[in-house]
């Protein structure tokens, strides 16, 4: 006799990459992933040295109470850039959070360049993102996340639901940044200025690894081609861009303008756009 018992229509998603150098190539030596995660094949656009890597989300997207997790280990002296194929997309919650958490450890003189194209949120969804990132000696990150809340295309605001996101990065066990966001669904909190100011899209692109001059932080000011609300500052080994406008597509080029102009100031590497950004 087969006992009844219920369906689990939820989505449990899993990833689990380890990258390591060997001679003179970077290599995806583990791969484990679960639906609705997938992984492109490696390839190298630069060059050896660097692999980059393309996540896929299968479903399209996420509802009420998925959970989606991510383990990346870089070993030392490898180096990755990791993107994705598509803008993420959360859908409106069944009353139940929708989650998805990343954790990275990059051993000594490793670089991780992780660069997810940016997450939708249609009104009355319920999502929490968490990213760690633990650092070694000599090693290095660079990151960003975009988000933009409310289909704003269609006229939609973000007004019902609810964001967290929460982000600590770690050096040698000392914290580098560690940075919490709630942002609520509401009217007040979307038309306020201390809120969203009536902008749907807000981003943030943080460098961790070396202090960087002032050169270059005036430079990523000066890269902003639009006067929206964006800020640029110093952190004790690295830097941090906030953006809070109208357009992703806005957010997304003074994101890779300043990621470029690291790219050649701090890791010695020439403009490599990752392919999938440009289909």
């Amino acid at each position: 006799m087969i006992a009844n018992s219920p369906i689990d229509k939820n989505w449990h998603g899993k990833l689990n990459l380890v990258y390591a150098k060997r001679q003179d190539s970077t290599q995806l030596i583990y791969n484990h992933h679960q639906a609705p995660f997938k992984v492109q094949r490696p390839f190298y656009p630069e060059g050896q040295e660097v692999c980059h890597s393309v996540i896929l989300h299968t479903a399209g997207g996420i509802v009420g109470s998925d959970r989606l997790s991510s383990e990346i280990h870089l070993e030392k002296n490898s180096q990755a850039l990791i993107t994705t194929a598509a803008a993420g997309k959360v859908y409106r919650s069944n009353g139940l959070p929708a989650r998805q958490t990343v954790e990275v450890e990059i051993d000594a003189n490793a670089c991780l360049e992780y660069l997810p194209q940016e997450t939708i949120l249609f009104n009355g969804a319920v999502y929490r993102q968490d990213l760690k990132v633990k650092l070694d000696t000599n090693s290095s990150f660079i990151g960003w996340e975009i988000t933009r809340l409310g289909r704003s295309a269609r006229g939609e605001k973000f007004l019902e639901g609810e964001m967290r996101s929460h982000t600590e990065i770690w050096q040698n066990g000392i914290p580098q940044w560690i940075d919490r966001q709630i942002l609520p669904g509401s009217e007040a909190v979307f038309h306020s200025p201390h809120g969203l100011g009536g902008y749907p899209v807000v981003g943030s692109l943080v460098w961790v690894g070396s202090p960087v001059s002032t050169e270059i932080i005036e430079k990523a000011r000066s890269l902003v081609t639009q006067n929206n609300l964006t800020g640029v500052s110093r952190l004790q080994n690295g830097f941090l861009c906030r953006y809070r406008g109208n357009s992703t597509s806005e957010v997304r080029s003074w994101f890779t303008n300043v990621w470029q102009m690291l790219r050649v100031s701090l890791l010695n590497r020439g403009n490599c756009i990752p392919r999938v950004w440009q289909i």
